[in-house]
């Protein structure tokens, strides 16, 4: 794929988005109400659980079978390598749970 992107791989990029987004927020209220297993990140306030974990990691499988030439930076696997590489290829930037805290304490 050459870049900069057209309209229509925009509008794909946006549709996997959507896509992807609908089967993990499946996943996401599955257990909302469920017992968590949380761990801390950089201080005890920067929580992530395995539902993080495990929405970012299909979040990734996903858009790397529909755009391999794509980059993924996502907020979990930044803070177990804390790198990351921005290319010239389009990059996903991905927080899994937006709100860890409070999905935590439900």
């Amino acid at each position: 794929m050459s870049y900069p992107c057209t309209k229509t791989d925009l509008v794909a990029f946006k549709d996997a988005a959507v896509d992807i987004a609908k089967h993990c927020g499946h996943v996401i209220k599955e257990a909302f109400y469920q017992p968590k297993s949380v761990d801390t990140k950089s201080c005890a306030t920067d929580l992530v659980t395995e539902t993080d974990r495990k929405v970012e990691q299909m979040i990734h499988s996903y858009l790397k079978e529909k755009f391999p030439d794509s980059e993924f930076i996502g907020e979990e696997t930044f803070a177990d390598t804390g790198s990351y590489k921005v290319l010239d290829n389009p990059t996903w930037v991905v927080d899994p749970i937006d709100g860890t805290t409070n999905f935590v304490q439900k």
